[in-house]
Parts: structure tokens; sequence; C-alpha cells
């Protein structure tokens, strides 16, 4: 049978997603892929749960949860401990997470900047970018020193509480930055977070002046950390760079050498990235 479908009739049709693609009700999901992935996101937070106490800190029978663990675990995104007992995230997951950032080349082309401002500091490196009111951080170097930040890939921490979220914040219009600040309080983790809106802005209006953020002991006590954005060509925060360390060793007296380092890294990898800051 010859088609009577016109070319761009064609291209539409091999887009691969259906008429009703943006619909996300209940009809259009799966709900035992939806019960597998939340086992899945689960255990990725809580690594080496036994069994029943994975079934009972999500409220899921054992054999349900153990069906899905034991499928993904036939697909190397989950692992079993023997000896333990225990079930871990699997190194599939690992590689799969690792092929979402090729989608950019920012982690790419951001590396042999990290390892030169890591060079120039004596400090722990960092790339992160905006995930869901988060610090995604997706590359590192570390320093050499036996005390250090230490960040992995995957590790997500709180935009208001994190040097990098600070950068990219304060890089929020006034009407994202409201919407952010409506959606949830600010979670206390020192006594040095910025909890109160306002002192939070008065923060990022600083920040946006002199070009940096300063973590100071805001997520973590005894640990500072200057981070400043990283912008597309469309002028765009993408990301941010950061050096952390201890208080001990990035006191007071140095951020101005290690401000100046960062920011210079990050305007460096802007234009690597054919990116250009919008005054």
């Amino acid at each position: 049978m010859v088609s009577s479908n016109t070319p761009d009739q064609l291209v539409r049709k091999a887009r691969g997603r259906p008429r009703d693609w943006h619909d996300k009700t209940a009809q259009n999901t799966i709900k035992s892929l939806d019960r597998a992935m939340e086992v899945f996101e689960f255990l990725s937070e809580a690594q080496g749960r036994a069994l029943s106490t994975l079934a009972a800190d999500m409220g899921q029978s054992p054999a349900t949860v153990y069906r899905i663990l034991v499928t993904l675990e036939g697909r190397g995104l989950v692992e079993f401990d023997p000896v333990d007992q225990v079930w871990h995230v699997g190194a599939r997951a690992f590689i799969i997470g690792a092929r979402f950032l090729k989608r950019t080349s920012l982690v790419e082309r951001a590396r042999p900047f990290l390892r030169q401002l890591m060079e120039d500091t004596g400090e722990t490196a960092n790339l992160g970018i905006e995930q869901n009111g988060h610090v995604l951080f997706v590359s590192q170097v570390e320093t050499h020193a036996s005390i250090r930040a230490f960040f992995p890939p995957g590790t997500l921490s709180r935009l208001h509480a994190s040097g990098i979220g600070k950068a990219l914040m304060a890089q929020m219009g006034a009407a994202q930055l409201d919407r952010f600040l409506s959606d949830a309080p600010l979670e206390r983790f020192t006594e040095f977070t910025l909890t109160d809106p306002d002192a939070l802005k008065a923060d990022l209006a600083a920040t946006r002046t002199r070009g940096y953020a300063i973590d100071g002991e805001e997520r973590n006590l005894g640990m500072r950390c200057i981070a400043a954005p990283v912008f597309d060509m469309n002028g765009e925060a993408v990301g941010g760079i950061s050096v952390s360390g201890p208080t001990a060793r990035v006191g007071s007296e140095r951020i101005a050498d290690f401000s100046a380092a960062v920011v210079a890294a990050a305007k460096e990898l802007t234009v690597a990235i054919g990116g250009s800051a919008i005054s």
C-alpha cells in the first residue's frame, strides 16, 4: 500500500512523541514504572539499606520492593551485598548519569579550568548547575591537602546555603527570586545560614556588585566557599565555579586572592563555551 502522508506529516510522526505528549495525568503514566523509580531514587539517597528497612521507610510491602530491586538489579542499576544483606545503587546508574553530563560541553570544557584553579589556590575546585532549587555538583578537582571539601558529582545542595547556589541566585530576576523564596522556607544548616529572605536578598545584592559569592560556614561549619557564575551565549547563568576549603586555610585575609582566581576561571570558562555576561 502506498502511503498518502506528506513529507511534513512523516517528519511530525517521527518526532517520537504522541499528540498529547504534554499531558502528564495518570492515564499517561505507567504506575509500576513510577513506583520502581521511586524505590530507585529513595535507595540512591539512602545507600546500604536492607530490604525490610527500605520497605518500611517507604511504606511499601517487602514483596513489592523486592520485585522492583531484582528487576533493577538485572539492569545493573542496583546491587546486592550478600555479606551485609543490603542494597546499593549499581554501577550502571553512574554510567547513565555520566551520559547526562555529555548533554552539554560545559562539564568537558570546565575540566582544565577547574584543575588550574585548584593548582592556583591549593583548594578543591567545583563546578555546579542549578536543578530544582538545588545546586547539582557535576565536576570536581580535589586538593592534595588531607583536609578538604568533598562534593562528588551528583551531590545536591540547597541554593541558599551554597557558594555556587548564591552566585546563581544573584543572577535571577526579581520575580524569579521571589518565586523561589515563596516556594519553601529557607532551611537552616548552621548558625550562619541565611534563612531570612531580606538578609539573603541583601547578600545576593552584594554578590552581584562584587562578582562572586561567599558561603561562610553556611552549609558546613568550618568550611568556606567562594563562587562565581558562568554564562552562556545569551548571557544567562548556566553554572558556577567555586573553590572550597576549611576556614583555617580559606581565611578572611585570603578572600581577595581566592575570589580573583575564581572570577577569572569563571570568565575563562564563559568564553570557552561561547558565552558572555550581560551587564
